[in-house]
């Protein structure tokens, strides 16, 4: 699969899926990990994509991934944590993509409304958004271009893009309540819900 270019001059929001870790809490990739029938990485490609995101990334690394409807770059360095993943995923990506809505793997109770509420942002000219639910930050956020490269530089360990975005003024809080759930999945037990 190739990743389409755009060449026009209007807003075009990447989905960026990271799912490169071992799951090393959990006992295997949380990537794989299937929840009503469907693996993590494909509902997180799935919520992206009915959320109105194009193109796709998924970045990989502790297992190979093919992923429908995605586009997969393998981080050699996912053992250094998110912060290498974001970094891939972000120096993946086209030259018209204008924003990337990071969807993180392991939130597989996310809905694609929080995704389109975040794009509905952008198109109205946020540059930093992050997802709220009764007024506290979740996921996912999305990451205008023009802080790509210093969330680049500030993106190390585990952190990704929450050192470069806490404390800043221009972060626009788009209320998400009621759109889905940003809990995360760290072990099988927060599987049955």
């Amino acid at each position: 699969m190739s990743i389409e270019h755009d060449h026009g001059g209007s807003a075009i929001v990447a989905g960026l899926v990271l799912a490169a870790g071992e799951g090393q809490r959990f006992g295997r990739p949380k990537a794989i990990v299937e929840l009503d029938g469907e693996r993590l990485v494909d509902r997180a490609v799935r919520i992206a994509a009915a959320g109105g995101c194009h193109p796709i990334i998924v970045v990989s690394g502790a297992i190979a991934l093919d992923v429908a409807g995605a586009f997969v770059v393998n981080n050699p360095r996912w053992r250094t944590g998110m912060g290498s993943s974001l970094r891939a995923g972000l120096d993946a990506l086209p030259s018209g993509v204008t924003a990337a809505i990071i969807v993180l793997v392991d939130t597989p109770w996310l809905g694609s409304d929080a995704v389109r509420r975040l794009i509905e942002a952008h198109a109205g000219g946020a540059q930093l958004a992050v997802a709220t639910y009764d007024g506290e930050p979740g996921h996912p956020v999305l990451l205008g271009r023009s802080h790509w490269d210093a969330i680049r530089a500030t993106a190390a360990g585990d952190m990704g893009a929450r050192a470069y975005l806490r404390g800043r003024s221009d972060v626009t809080a788009v209320d998400c309540t009621g759109t889905g759930d940003p809990a995360d999945i760290d072990t099988p037990e927060d599987l049955p819900r």
